[in-house]
């Protein structure tokens, strides 16, 4: 017969699991609630993660011994945990507003966790460790599965698919890894020189950047997601893409390569094997037969000059070219577009912003040739740069990261660079140029 403990650790499985299984049924299939549901499992799983990270340094609660542990934790309560809140309210409540749906499973879970002792022990504090837990886990998951079913909010969408990467590949598989094979975990990283964990964190970051610069492209230019079942509409051949066909999948496998090196784990050298072997084999058929599908002789010709693992030099440019304005009369200004010209830029023609309307612009503009939409200032910047060759690409795109670009411009505006009116009626000082 089974123990207290062996049937509330049985049911925190099974219950939600269940629970999950019914939603699914009486709800029918639906590919974006497919998506939306594996989505919001991939934040929860790490996020609820860090959460117990966090409850083994305040003692919010206690768990009892258990016959499989993970991070602390039984591990029947975490994938129970999981899918309760990663799956089930994305399925049974799709229908309630998102901050009912918190609400409603917050309090299930306020009303549960009394009940589960002697498995939980409650600390005094237990429900700030709930609220916490409810911010950081829940409430983002559901936002991100009701985005997701209602193809809203693609930009965020995007990040936060970046930040469910970071903490599956970074943080959960390592610890699924020291699980399995206990070991030194993470001290071979919180035991190094500061100075030296900052520099191999400073360049896993530069490796991850043309990676996150892919994401965006896919966001701003694509409008979608690299998610299979909510792929962009259009082709995309800008950004990072000029350079190399591959750069999600290229990152990963480097930056899980650098990851295991950093930490020292044999083991975890199987992530950036699997990542390699589904990318050049898997990825490649799969993606490669739907884009022929989809964009026909646009993705052949992409692909005939820009390879999947090995980067060009010089950017690819297919199409009209794109226009970057700058004021000729702005000496700072003028500076920027010799520097640019200099360095002939490929598909990009620097025409001068005295030629606009007088009052439409005050400060400099991308202007794509894909008819997607302007930027201006750092951002126009950001993307010229992507113009001239790979090294200034990735930092081009490190000057549009959000945070970065606003401090850049805030920066440049208090310098006395900030936006004013190109003088009207001069004639342009410098003449347009294309390659």
């Amino acid at each position: 017969m089974m123990t207290r403990s062996e049937t509330i650790r049985a049911g925190a499985l099974y219950f939600p699991l269940v629970l999950a299984c019914v939603a699914g049924v009486v709800e029918g299939r639906r590919r974006r609630m497919f998506v939306a549901c594996l989505l919001s499992m991939l934040w929860t799983a790490p996020a609820l993660l860090l959460v117990q990270k966090l409850n083994a340094a305040f003692g919010w609660w206690k768990f009892a011994d258990g016959d499989v542990w993970f991070s602390g934790m039984p591990l029947e309560l975490y994938l129970g945990w999981v899918i309760a809140w990663g799956m089930v309210p994305q399925i049974a409540l799709r229908r309630l507003p998102p901050w009912l749906s918190a609400l409603s499973m917050g309090l299930v879970d306020v009303a549960v966790m009394p009940l589960c002792a002697p498995v939980v022990r409650l600390g005094g504090w237990w429900l700030v460790g709930e609220g916490v837990c409810i911010v950081l886990v829940l409430i983002p998951a559901l936002l991100l599965a009701r985005f997701t079913m209602e193809n809203t909010h693609l930009e965020l969408r995007a990040w936060m698919q970046i930040a469910i990467s970071g903490g599956v590949f970074l943080f959960l598989v390592p610890e699924i890894a020291f699980a399995a094979r206990p070991g030194r975990g993470w001290q071979p990283l919180i035991g190094m020189p500061g100075w030296e964990r900052q520099i191999a964190l400073q360049v896993i970051g530069l490796m991850a950047l043309p990676g996150v610069g892919a994401v965006m492209e896919f966001a701003g230019r694509g409008e979608g997601s690299p998610i299979p079942f909510d792929p962009p509409v259009r082709l995309v051949t800008s950004g990072i893409y000029r350079y190399i066909a591959n750069p999600m999948q290229v990152c990963c496998t480097l930056v899980l390569l650098a990851w295991a090196s950093l930490l020292r784990n044999g083991w975890l050298l199987l992530a950036p094997l699997l990542a390699l072997v589904y990318g050049v084999g898997i990825a490649a058929w799969d993606e490669g037969e739907d884009m022929e599908r989809r964009f026909g002789e646009s993705w052949r010709l992409y692909r005939s000059e820009v390879r999947n693992w090995v980067p060009r030099w010089k950017p690819y440019h297919a199409g009209p070219a794109a226009r970057l304005f700058i004021a000729a009369s702005c000496g700072p200004c003028s500076e920027v577009w010799q520097w640019l010209a200099a360095r002939e830029p490929v598909g990009l023609e620097i025409l001068a912003a005295e030629t606009l309307p007088v009052g439409s612009i005050r400060r400099m503009r991308y202007v794509p040739g894909d008819g997607s939409a302007n930027v201006n200032g750092v951002r126009a910047l950001g993307r010229a740069l992507e113009h001239l060759h790979l090294g200034w690409a990735i930092a081009g795109i490190a000057l549009r990261l959000p945070g970065v670009w606003q401090f850049v411009q805030m920066m440049m505006d208090a310098s006395g660079l900030g936006p004013r009116v190109p003088a009207a009626g001069r004639r342009p000082a410098l003449e347009s140029t294309e390659r």
